[in-house]
Protein backbone atom coordinates (compact mmCIF):
# COMPACT_ATOMS: atom_id res chain seq x y z
CA UNK A 1 0.00 0.00 0.00
CA UNK A 2 0.99 3.74 -0.58
CA UNK A 3 0.39 6.79 1.57
CA UNK A 4 -1.12 9.85 -0.44
CA UNK A 5 -1.87 13.15 0.67
CA UNK A 6 -5.28 14.58 0.00
CA UNK A 7 -4.40 17.46 -2.23
CA UNK A 8 -7.80 18.72 -2.58
CA UNK A 9 -10.75 19.20 -4.91
CA UNK A 10 -10.58 20.08 -8.70
CA UNK A 11 -13.53 20.92 -11.22
CA UNK A 12 -13.11 18.83 -14.05
CA UNK A 13 -14.06 21.59 -16.84
CA UNK A 14 -16.64 22.31 -18.38
CA UNK A 15 -18.47 19.47 -16.52
CA UNK A 16 -17.86 21.13 -13.40
CA UNK A 17 -17.43 17.13 -11.96
CA UNK A 18 -15.70 17.57 -8.54
CA UNK A 19 -12.72 15.13 -8.43
CA UNK A 20 -10.84 14.44 -5.51
CA UNK A 21 -7.14 14.50 -5.95
CA UNK A 22 -4.82 12.20 -3.61
CA UNK A 23 -1.18 12.48 -4.10
CA UNK A 24 1.19 9.31 -3.88
CA UNK A 25 3.64 10.21 -1.03
CA UNK A 26 6.84 8.31 -2.32
CA UNK A 27 6.88 9.55 -6.22
CA UNK A 28 5.08 12.13 -8.61
CA UNK A 29 1.67 9.53 -8.95
CA UNK A 30 -1.47 11.28 -8.25
CA UNK A 31 -4.83 9.36 -8.28
CA UNK A 32 -8.17 11.61 -9.06
CA UNK A 33 -11.29 10.02 -8.10
CA UNK A 34 -14.53 11.71 -9.84
CA UNK A 35 -17.04 12.29 -6.66
CA UNK A 36 -20.08 14.10 -5.78
CA UNK A 37 -20.24 17.09 -4.97
CA UNK A 38 -21.91 16.75 -1.26
CA UNK A 39 -19.06 14.93 -0.54
CA UNK A 40 -16.72 17.08 -2.32
CA UNK A 41 -17.88 19.83 -0.13
CA UNK A 42 -17.13 17.49 2.79
CA UNK A 43 -14.42 17.12 1.91
CA UNK A 44 -13.17 20.67 1.05
CA UNK A 45 -14.80 22.33 4.62
CA UNK A 46 -12.86 19.96 6.49
CA UNK A 47 -9.41 20.80 4.80
CA UNK A 48 -10.09 23.97 4.89
CA UNK A 49 -11.52 23.61 8.64
CA UNK A 50 -14.64 25.11 8.46
CA UNK A 51 -16.73 24.04 10.98
CA UNK A 52 -20.75 24.17 10.42
CA UNK A 53 -22.74 25.53 12.51
CA UNK A 54 -24.64 21.65 12.38
CA UNK A 55 -22.62 19.09 11.95
CA UNK A 56 -23.10 17.75 8.76
CA UNK A 57 -22.97 14.09 7.84
CA UNK A 58 -19.48 13.12 7.81
CA UNK A 59 -19.02 14.97 11.06
CA UNK A 60 -22.28 13.18 12.69
CA UNK A 61 -20.50 10.14 12.06
CA UNK A 62 -16.84 10.96 13.54
CA UNK A 63 -18.92 12.02 16.40
CA UNK A 64 -20.97 8.95 16.53
CA UNK A 65 -17.58 6.83 16.43
CA UNK A 66 -15.90 8.97 19.32
CA UNK A 67 -19.13 8.72 21.10
CA UNK A 68 -18.72 5.12 20.51
CA UNK A 69 -15.69 4.93 22.29
CA UNK A 70 -13.57 3.85 18.81
CA UNK A 71 -11.52 5.76 16.32
CA UNK A 72 -10.57 5.31 13.06
CA UNK A 73 -6.99 4.51 12.65
CA UNK A 74 -6.93 4.78 8.50
CA UNK A 75 -8.56 4.58 5.36
CA UNK A 76 -7.31 2.61 2.37
CA UNK A 77 -8.69 2.77 -1.35
CA UNK A 78 -8.28 -0.78 -1.72
CA UNK A 79 -10.29 -1.97 -4.84
CA UNK A 80 -11.33 -1.12 -8.18
CA UNK A 81 -13.42 -3.38 -10.16
CA UNK A 82 -14.53 -2.14 -13.67
CA UNK A 83 -14.86 1.29 -12.73
CA UNK A 84 -15.72 1.82 -9.44
CA UNK A 85 -13.58 2.62 -6.39
CA UNK A 86 -13.91 0.48 -3.28
CA UNK A 87 -12.85 1.64 -0.01
CA UNK A 88 -12.34 0.56 3.66
CA UNK A 89 -12.50 2.42 7.00
CA UNK A 90 -10.02 1.06 9.41
CA UNK A 91 -10.96 0.79 13.32
CA UNK A 92 -8.85 0.53 16.18
CA UNK A 93 -11.29 -2.13 17.90
CA UNK A 94 -13.34 -3.13 15.66
CA UNK A 95 -13.38 -5.00 12.06
CA UNK A 96 -12.93 -3.07 9.20
CA UNK A 97 -16.23 -1.67 6.80
CA UNK A 98 -16.26 -1.10 3.33
CA UNK A 99 -17.26 2.55 2.17
CA UNK A 100 -17.20 4.86 -1.19
CA UNK A 101 -13.87 6.39 -1.12
CA UNK A 102 -15.31 9.78 -1.05
CA UNK A 103 -16.90 9.08 2.07
CA UNK A 104 -13.63 7.16 3.67
CA UNK A 105 -11.31 10.25 2.55
CA UNK A 106 -14.32 13.22 4.00
CA UNK A 107 -13.83 11.12 7.46
CA UNK A 108 -10.10 10.79 7.23
CA UNK A 109 -9.59 14.22 6.71
CA UNK A 110 -11.87 15.03 10.01
CA UNK A 111 -10.03 11.96 12.07
CA UNK A 112 -6.72 13.55 10.90
CA UNK A 113 -5.32 9.56 9.67
CA UNK A 114 -3.70 9.08 7.13
CA UNK A 115 -5.03 7.42 3.74
CA UNK A 116 -4.03 4.43 1.45
CA UNK A 117 -4.10 3.49 -2.49
CA UNK A 118 -3.58 -0.28 -2.79
CA UNK A 119 -0.23 -1.06 -4.71
CA UNK A 120 -2.01 -2.48 -8.01
CA UNK A 121 -5.22 0.52 -7.77
CA UNK A 122 -2.32 3.11 -7.90
CA UNK A 123 -0.17 0.76 -10.79
CA UNK A 124 -3.34 0.70 -13.06
CA UNK A 125 -4.89 4.11 -12.19
CA UNK A 126 -2.18 6.30 -11.12
CA UNK A 127 -1.06 9.35 -13.09
CA UNK A 128 2.23 10.14 -13.22
CA UNK A 129 3.50 14.04 -13.25
CA UNK A 130 7.08 14.83 -14.07
CA UNK A 131 9.24 16.54 -12.02
CA UNK A 132 8.23 20.66 -13.13
CA UNK A 133 4.53 19.69 -14.58
CA UNK A 134 2.08 19.61 -11.91
CA UNK A 135 -1.14 20.28 -13.52
CA UNK A 136 -2.97 19.84 -10.03
CA UNK A 137 -1.47 22.45 -8.09
CA UNK A 138 -3.74 25.26 -6.41
CA UNK A 139 -5.86 27.47 -8.79
CA UNK A 140 -7.45 30.27 -7.27
CA UNK A 141 -9.50 30.23 -10.54
CA UNK A 142 -10.87 26.78 -9.89
CA UNK A 143 -11.43 27.35 -6.22
CA UNK A 144 -13.55 30.56 -7.46
CA UNK A 145 -15.73 28.54 -10.07
CA UNK A 146 -16.56 25.44 -7.53
CA UNK A 147 -17.17 27.84 -5.28
CA UNK A 148 -19.95 29.46 -7.56
CA UNK A 149 -21.20 26.81 -8.48
CA UNK A 150 -22.29 26.00 -5.12
CA UNK A 151 -23.63 28.98 -4.92
CA UNK A 152 -26.02 28.35 -7.58
CA UNK A 153 -26.87 24.56 -6.76
CA UNK A 154 -30.25 24.18 -5.21
CA UNK A 155 -32.01 21.38 -3.54
CA UNK A 156 -34.01 20.23 -6.27
CA UNK A 157 -30.72 19.91 -8.44
CA UNK A 158 -30.40 16.33 -6.33
CA UNK A 159 -33.53 14.81 -7.08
Amino acid sequence: MRQVDVVGIRLELPSNQPVLILRDQESPRYLPLWIGVAEATAITLAIDGVAPSRPLTHDLIQNLIIHLDERVISVVISELVEGTYFATINFANHDAISARPSDAVALAVRAGVPVFVDNDVMDFAGMDLAEGEDNVTDSQEELEAFRAFLDEIQPDDFS
